[in-house]
């Protein structure tokens, strides 16, 4: 029974989580998708959801949560106050018919949207 209750409430928690964030703003639709680089997955769903994966040199950062916020270019992505923001130094752009953007110093090419 116990076990019962705290699965329930593991489950609950993990919806307040992912139910925290906004559909992205107009003008940032174009950063909704997946983007890759040979150490970075990120993707950004159109429900403001985020899933960050980078591995480089055995250490693994892992970052699902909702964006909070907008500032400029750069988003903020957590949730229950804990935060970070990911910077972007060149928003989504068309490079040669390919989607490129820079977040945190590292290109990262669109494969899905």
């Amino acid at each position: 029974m116990k076990s019962k209750y705290i699965a329930a409430l593991l489950c609950f928690a993990l919806l307040l989580l992912t139910s925290c964030g906004s559909p992205l703003p107009d003008n940032k639709k174009d950063y909704a998708g997946e983007w890759r680089s040979t150490t970075v997955y990120l993707y950004i769903g159109s429900d403001g959801s985020v899933n960050y994966v980078h591995q480089d040199a055995g250490v693994k950062t892992t970052i699902n949560a909702p964006i909070q916020k907008f500032d400029g270019d750069n988003f903020e992505v957590g949730a229950l106050g804990i935060n970070t923001t990911f910077v972007v130094s060149a928003k989504p752009h068309l490079v040669d018919g390919v989607w490129k953007m820079t977040v945190d110093g590292r290109e990262l090419t669109r494969y899905s949207k």
